[in-house]
């Protein structure tokens, strides 16, 4: 009997990601694809520092426990077969349970990511991002920081995720408005439509799968999520409407008014911060993992 993975929270994850590989990826850009193939030959069997999105997937791994099997981490990566052995090395020296992967030699990830189920696809290259975004995929860019450590040994049951609101949760509709309008339009568009739940955005499907895992365990605290916004009132209204109409739990909410994030971020023990701002992320990023989502291209 195959392997179904429609019941399970699956994330899809770049092996620049996962791991610290800034400086392969460097010999990469600098002396091509063959010289970044010889070099992961002869390193092989040298072990990889762990990257931006370790926390979570370590977080994700421990959750299969006691005969649950509530997630699955699939390495996807541009990486060819041949190049991967050191991946799968590192993976087994960190005690990491990963035995799938999807190994596509330079080619585009994100016509896979609905063959495999994929819920959030986390990734260090923008293009590969932008096309699961394109594809209707939860979607980020991980963010590196030379400030952020990742300590490898952290043990936790409980993944902590927050997650921006609008054009992240929501669709962009009202972050638009802000944008092109201003505060005070912004602020009447929300008041005038206080009782019409926000269309949905990138990761609405995500928060539903989180909140559905939530609902199946309601004695465990698996999973515990943040929404970190800058709205405040009365715009906090349309906000909580929506997530009341999804029928979806958010544990925590910090409608900030436009307060700086990453202390919040920080205080939560974000595992992952999921922003559309660069302003934000760069500030979060200094304290906790953090992920850009690109706005969706027709």
């Amino acid at each position: 009997m195959s392997l179904t993975l429609t019941d399970k929270l699956v994330v899809g994850i770049s092996s620049r990601a996962l791991f610290d590989l800034e400086e392969e990826n460097k010999i990469y850009e600098t002396k091509g694809l063959e010289a970044y193939i010889k070099y992961q030959l002869e390193h092989e069997n040298d072990i990889l520092k762990p990257g931006t999105g370790f926390p979570l997937i370590k977080a994700l791994n421990r959750l299969n426990h006691n005969g649950k099997h509530l997630t699955e981490t699939i390495i996807m990566s541009k990486n060819s077969a041949d190049t991967s052995l050191r991946i799968f090395n590192s993976l087994e020296y960190y005690g990491l349970d990963i035995s799938r992967a999807a190994l596509v030699s330079g080619a585009p990830i994100a016509p896979y990511l609905n063959s495999f189920k994929t819920d959030l696809f986390l990734s260090a290259n923008e293009e590969d991002v932008q096309e699961a975004i394109n594809s209707n995929v939860a979607a980020g860019i991980i963010c590196a920081h030379d400030n952020l450590p990742i300590n490898a040994e952290n043990e936790t049951d409980q993944i902590r995720i927050a997650f921006d609101g609008d054009a992240v949760i929501f669709s962009d509709e009202s972050e638009r408005i802000y944008q092109q309008e201003g505060l005070q339009a912004f602020a009447e568009h929300e008041h005038k439509n206080a009782k019409s739940p926000l269309p949905e955005g990138p990761f609405a499907k995500l928060l539903k799968t989180i909140s559905l895992i939530q609902k199946e365990y309601p004695d465990k605290h698996f999973i515990r999520t943040a929404l970190v916004t800058a709205r405040n009132a009365p715009a906090h209204e349309r906000v909580i409407r929506t997530l009341r109409a999804w029928d979806v739990r958010i544990d925590e909410a910090f409608f900030l008014g436009g307060i700086e994030k990453s202390e919040v971020l920080k205080a939560f023990g974000a595992n992952i911060f999921f922003d559309d701002q660069s302003t934000h992320i760069d500030a979060a990023s200094k304290l906790v993992p953090s992920a850009r989502v690109p706005y969706k291209k027709d």
